[in-house]
């Protein structure tokens, strides 16, 4: 399941640039989610690889196209924010944050904590915004991903929940963000009209990168629905059935 950290952007491939077409114009570089484009989320193990990811990936690296993988690096965020944070995030990344000093709490960390969202812990939550006025570090805004084939509600929604009940906004540290994709274009060392977002998510992935002048494409995997293809304000700019679609389309122009 998604309980990556916040911005992480990983090297596949700097073979110089590869000037190749694409709806929109030349495609240099690939911004690609991982949970729902390269594997399924499965609460067993690390997630089902998805059909052609590998082979596409291999073909990314011959052609000279750079590609980033684009998750989450929770620890280094925190620290960037000076705060002694009270975690509720699964216990799979709470790793990340060995070191950090979590007495008497200046901010509120949450990401994907699945059961961890007890009533109790989100009151905890709330008072520490509410009455310390701490900051809501939120790792993601996600509505739902798919997990071993059934939608699962992501951090978003509580994240939701805590401003409104806490009359604070919080500090986004993932997708839908725009200092998120513009990290990574800065990794990418390229201009946003020549890089594209994959991913399964219409409104993080797709409109996100879109509102960071990016072009979207929204991937027939992961938390898909056919109603994504018609979402009343996100548009994909292209919708694939799974990212070899999308790499034999560029490489083959």
């Amino acid at each position: 399941m998604p309980r990556f950290k916040m911005p992480v952007f990983r090297k596949m491939s700097e073979k110089g640039v590869a000037r190749l077409l694409f709806p929109g114009g030349r495609v240099d570089g690939i911004l690609c989610d991982i949970t729902g484009v390269l594997r399924e989320s499965s609460t067993s193990g690390d997630g089902i690889p998805i059909q052609g990811s590998l082979e596409a990936l291999e073909l990314l690296s011959k052609s000279g196209i750079q590609i980033r993988f684009v998750t989450n690096e929770s620890k280094g965020t925190v620290r960037n924010n000076y705060c002694r944070p009270f975690l509720l995030v699964h216990d799979n990344v709470l790793q990340d944050f060995e070191g950090l000093n979590s007495d008497d709490p200046t901010c509120v960390v949450i990401g994907d904590a699945v059961d961890k969202f007890s009533y109790e812990n989100l009151n905890k939550a709330f008072r520490l915004l509410k009455e310390k006025e701490c900051d809501l570090i939120s790792l993601g805004k996600g509505k739902y991903y798919r997990e071993d084939g059934e939608l699962t509600l992501d951090v978003g929604p509580y994240t939701a929940a805590l401003e409104f009940a806490a009359d604070r906004d919080a500090i986004v540290c993932g997708k839908p963000d725009k200092t998120f994709f513009q990290a990574a274009l800065n990794s990418l060392g390229l201009p946003a009209e020549r890089v594209i977002m994959i991913g399964d998510d219409i409104v993080s992935d797709v409109g996100g990168a879109q509102k960071s002048g990016i072009r979207g494409v929204l991937v027939r995997s992961g938390k898909y629905t056919q109603k994504d293809e018609n979402h009343p304000v996100v548009k994909p700019d292209l919708i694939v059935d799974n990212l070899k679609a999308l790499v034999d389309l560029i490489v083959q122009q």
